[in-house]
């Protein structure tokens, strides 16, 4: 298959790309978070050909994308007031909300649950894409299975060139990190994933909010995952990853003591100047998490194309945004965390 770069948004473009997720075709696609793979949320067939080019598990379920709130009902059923206020704060935004599906979203997009993720994306063209088709548009990050997740085009096309049909060029995603994740089916609500919408913004809103034993530790054999992202190893680079918290004076010490010349950093960036010989990218200052969030993926991403054989990576506290780049990094290292002591 020859995948189509369309680097120029045009009412032509999105015409086309449109005609792609009609046709049961696969369309890498832009948003504020990361780039996804995305088909119609309806055709079961397109839906499996998501699974077989990302080589995804087959109970890893999708999210659908939707144009507006209003389609929350086309796809949802017994939605809940809550629902509501959130896609009024937040939407379009990086919030997905778990809600019971309608009979009319297939079981292949949902991972076999009876419960369905929707989100409406920040994405001009996106957005228009998905009105054009008038499906809502299930969509993963557009990376092979366990990959960092693309936060531009090319990053997806180094993943997804010839399994996939088109490429919409977005530029690169402002977030940098996937949707937050809200099971809206439970009381008190539950978060699933933390991502670009932060845990305190959602509380201003819902009061009280859980947050999911999976969010920070791995989750056992056996388990079905609910939403994107809990279960299984995710962001992953080919060198093993080791992420060390605490004070970030205390980590970068941690990291110097062990570093060597086949090692790769990840470090805020006052901390740079500590790593000479080895391989170094930064996620930005150490009180910038906005910031992190956006370099977090294509830090990881850079050391597959180097001869590190380990990475070691500075961590941000679990606050804000925070919590979503935690999340991400110590997923990438199958949760092989330390805390380093003051």
């Amino acid at each position: 298959m020859q995948t189509e770069i369309f680097t120029h948004i045009t009412e032509e473009t999105i015409a086309r790309c449109a005609a792609i997720i009609r046709n049961g075709g696969l369309l890498g696609i832009p948003t504020e978070t990361v780039y996804g793979l995305g088909a119609d949320a309806l055709n079961e067939d397109a839906v499996r050909r998501i699974f077989e080019a990302k080589g995804r598990p087959q109970d890893n379920p999708l999210i659908i994308h939707v144009a507006e709130a209003s389609w929350i009902a086309r796809y949802c059923e017994n939605v809940p007031e809550s629902a509501y206020r959130l896609a009024e704060a937040f939407w379009p935004g990086p919030l997905t909300m778990i809600l019971p599906r309608k009979k009319i979203v297939p079981l292949r997009t949902t991972g076999g649950l009876e419960t369905v993720g929707v989100r409406c994306p920040n994405h001009p063209a996106t957005l228009a894409v998905i009105r054009a088709a008038d499906v809502p548009i299930a969509a993963p990050s557009g990376n092979l299975s366990g990959r960092p997740s693309p936060t531009t085009a090319e990053h997806m096309r180094e993943d997804m060139d010839g399994r996939i049909d088109a490429i919409l060029d977005g530029g690169a995603c402002s977030v940098g990190v996937e949707s937050t994740i809200i099971d809206l089916t439970v009381s008190p609500p539950c978060l699933l994933r933390p991502g670009g919408l932060p845990l305190e913004s959602l509380r201003q809103v819902l009061g009280e909010v859980q947050v999911d034993k999976a969010v920070l530790q791995k989750m056992a054999d056996g388990e079905r995952p609910r939403a994107p992202g809990m279960k299984y190893r995710h962001y992953a680079p080919k060198a093993p990853v080791t992420v060390v918290t605490g004070d970030p004076h205390a980590s970068a010490a941690y990291i110097r003591a062990r570093a060597g010349a086949h090692t790769g950093v990840i470090c805020f960036s006052e901390f740079a100047e500590m790593f000479t010989d080895c391989t170094v990218k930064t996620l930005g200052s150490a009180l910038d998490k906005s910031e992190h969030a956006r370099r977090v993926f294509d830090d990881l991403r850079f050391f597959d194309g180097t001869d590190v054989t380990e990475i070691f990576a500075q961590c941000p506290d679990a606050t804000g945004l925070g919590l979503a780049v935690r999340n991400r990094l110590q997923k990438a290292a199958g949760f092989c965390v330390v805390e380093a002591k003051a």
